[in-house]
């Protein structure tokens, strides 16, 4: 039996998305920003059988954890609810870049699977519907159904009003070239999730309420910053809006602290590349890998100079990736 099959890549957020007003829905507290990458694609494979008692989840060549089987198969039932059709599914995921490690595994493994469920069960959804969708797997995923800059709308109310007004959309930025150097310091599964960092940030931080009131204007202020095609102001906005979530994360209680001594490592040589007249500005995620926008032209500088630092275990440079989509003879099928 033939399955459908679908790709996606994984998103880095220049604004960021920490903490969720709705749980069920995955609505954000704040809105974000962020850069698709053409790197470390997620491939999936959704086979409906006829046959099949229930989901059969595979990542990679091994069976699925039973936890991320289960919100597969959760996933798969919302898609099955919209197409009135009850048939199971075998899902085939393989992540090309490390799972769990800060580096958008979920946004790209979800956006993935959103569009080839969809495809799978004959659903005739437009892109703001995948990204809704790709939202009920992973908040970020929705980010990553468009390449480029994709601006995801944290919406307006809870319950359905929530659901219909949460979701990505492409920003234009003609005027850039920009690139990603990512600084791999450590490609393991982290110590803990992020849902779990958000949910603790969320609720016990002293300092998580003043970051969001001033993620709203950097987000404003990113737009006109990408609309300037001003790659300091960009920077400068990006790096800010990270610490300063990372800072949150500092505040809970207790303490979650995702940085290493290789994170800080890379992050002063980010200083030190600034100060030599390289514009390069640093971002980090829910993990200590350290991603650094500049120019596409200063992207392999950037790179040697991490390289040079001992502190990553790989360094690559990732120009903006595309959208999700259908591949193979699935493809046609794709709006």
């Amino acid at each position: 039996m033939t399955g459908t099959t679908a790709t996606a890549y994984p998103n880095i957020a220049l604004i960021k998305y920490w903490g969720k007003r709705d749980e069920r829905l995955h609505l954000p507290v704040t809105s974000s920003l962020s850069l698709t990458l053409g790197v470390f694609a997620t491939v999936t494979t959704v086979t409906i059988s006829e046959e099949l008692p229930a989901d059969e989840v595979s990542l990679g060549d091994e069976p699925a954890p039973a936890d991320f089987a289960a919100k597969v198969s959760g996933f798969l039932d919302l898609v099955r609810e919209s197409a009135g059709d009850r048939r199971r599914a075998r899902v085939h995921t393989v992540n090309t870049g490390p799972t769990g490690a800060g580096l958008a595994s979920s946004a790209s493994g979800f956006a993935a699977l959103a569009v080839a469920a969809a495809g799978a069960y004959g659903l005739d959804l437009d892109r703001r519907a995948l990204s809704r969708l790709a939202r009920r797997g992973s908040g970020s995923a929705s980010r990553s159904i468009y390449g480029g800059f994709v601006q995801w709308q944290r919406g307006e109310g809870l319950g359905e009003e929530g659901d219909l007004s949460s979701f990505a959309e492409p920003v234009e930025a003609p005027l850039l070239d920009p690139a990603l150097v990512v600084a791999l310091v450590d490609a393991r599964e982290k110590p803990i999730t992020s849902r779990a960092a958000m949910r603790r940030t969320v609720d016990t931080s002293p300092f998580y309420r003043p970051w969001v009131d001033s993620s709203a204007q950097d987000l404003r202020d990113m737009h006109t910053a990408l609309a300037a095609g001003d790659l300091a102001g960009v920077g400068e906005i990006a790096e800010r809006n990270a610490l300063g979530m990372h800072a949150t994360m500092l505040g809970a209680r207790p303490a979650v602290r995702y940085f290493s001594p290789g994170s800080m490592r890379v992050l002063d040589r980010v200083l030190e590349l600034r100060a030599e007249g390289v514009l390069a500005y640093a971002t980090m995620d829910a993990g200590p890998n350290v991603k650094v926008l500049c120019d596409r032209r200063d992207g392999d500088r950037v790179a040697a100079a991490f390289a040079e630092t001992g502190a990553a275990q790989r360094v690559l440079v990732a120009a903006p990736g595309p959208g999700a989509a259908l591949v193979g003879a699935d493809a046609h099928d794709q709006r």
